[in-house]
This record gives structure tokens, sequence and C-alpha cells, in this order.
């Protein structure tokens, strides 16, 4: 476990999941989210996102804990010794991002971008949920099961596995 890609629905414990990993393994956490947005909550220019991804992929190790744009993602995928999909049910996804939301008119959410609005964030979330079964569908875990002769794929389906997911996968 040196370059871990960890990505799943919106809500799904993404970004809770990789500080837990990160700080079990002392490898470097990258949140997708705070290399497409800048501070103020506006995405960043393509080629500066291209640039950073690249150059998080060519580092000896890290964890990135997102989704992004999608042939980076493919990207990602490939460069990735182990994989970590989180397919939690989508109720579970629809309550986390609601709990989020709740927490986030208090306190800013874990791995959120600076200057982003969490209200605005949320409604995106939902509105990305409801797209995600044309994505993370039987085609989807057919191609993650294939990746599974030359990579290390956890895909984890339960939050007790989410919740235990460090501490039975890290050494």
């Amino acid at each position: 476990m040196k370059k871990i890609a960890v990505f799943g629905k919106p809500g799904s414990g993404k970004s809770t999941m990789s500080k837990a990993l990160a700080s079990a393994t002392g490898i470097q956490l990258y949140q997708l989210d705070s290399i497409v947005y800048k501070k103020n909550g506006e995405q960043v220019e393509r080629k500066a996102f291209d640039e950073a991804h690249q150059n998080i992929l060519s580092s000896d190790s890290w964890i990135i804990d997102g989704f992004g744009p999608m042939d980076s993602f493919n990207k990602r995928l490939e460069a990735a010794d182990t994989l970590v999909y989180i397919d939690l049910p989508y109720l579970t996804s629809y309550w986390f991002v609601t709990k989020r939301l709740l927490k986030g008119l208090v306190v800013k959410p874990e791995g959120w971008p600076d200057g982003s609005s969490v209200l605005k964030g949320s409604m995106e979330s939902y509105k990305v949920l409801r797209l995600c079964p044309k994505f993370w569908n039987d085609d989807f875990m057919r191609r993650l099961r294939e990746k599974s002769n030359s990579k290390t794929v956890y895909i984890v389906q339960t939050v007790s596995e989410l919740n235990d997911f460090v501490n039975k996968h890290v050494e």
C-alpha cells in the first residue's frame, strides 16, 4: 500500500477514511477537492489541476481521496497499487450528505475546500447522487474486479466495514 485511490459516491465517508488511512500509514493525503477548487470555492483551471494531479501521481506514495475529472480518475486507477471503493447504500450516502450539511452549518466539514459553500456543495452532492447509478453500476464493478489481477482492490459496502477498514487492512 503505497499509492492508494479512495473513491465512491458523495457522502460515503471517503474523507474520513482517507484521513485515518494517512494517519495510520504516514502516507501523504491529497484530498481532490482541495486540488480541484480554489480557496474561494471556484474551480481551478484545468491545466493547473492536471499538473498538480500528475505531480502527485509521479510521487513515490500518496493517498488521493475523491473523483475529479473522468480522465484523471482513470489515470489514478492505473497509477494506484491499492483501490478502495466505498460503495455504501444510496440511503446511507444521502444521510451522510445531510448530516454533513447540518454539521457544516456550525463547523466546516473535514476535507471541505476553504471558502466553499457547504450548502451549495451539499446541493451538488444530492444532484450527483441522483446521477451515480449511471456510473457506479455493474459494468463499473466488473471493470474494478478485473483490476484486482494487478492491484489490491477493496470494496467497502457497510458502515461497519468503513469504520473497521484501517484497523483490518493497515499493519
